[in-house]
């Protein structure tokens, strides 16, 4: 299986995952992977979000704290998830696109 946790695996393989932004909106819309959801960490801990069976859950924030608050919470839940190691900073270290709610280019927020 590959790694879930590392940015260019997901970024190869992300029509083959659900990838969760757990971001405020107000940082999703700065900058976020193209084709994630944006469900809060707040949101997730109340149980809130819909996820498409069969399809392992990558979740992403900022640096990768709250995301792997998140995807330990969506495990419990049930669900295959893996937390984004680094978060979008690594994400964007690593040369990968953001887009932002512009449909322009995207950053770090």
């Amino acid at each position: 299986m590959a790694n879930l946790s590392d940015p260019k695996v997901v970024w190869a393989r992300r029509s083959m995952v659900q990838i969760v932004d757990c971001r405020e909106t107000f940082e999703f819309s700065q900058g976020h992977i193209q084709g994630a959801v944006n469900v809060s960490l707040g949101e997730l801990m109340a149980g809130g979000g819909e996820f498409e069976e069969g399809f392992p859950v990558v979740v992403v924030c900022k640096s990768g704290q709250r995301s792997e608050l998140a995807a330990l919470m969506l495990q419990t839940r049930g669900f295959e998830a893996y937390n984004l190691s680094g978060g979008l900073e690594a994400w964007s270290e690593g040369g990968l696109p953001l887009d932002s709610a512009e449909g322009k280019a995207g950053h770090v927020a």
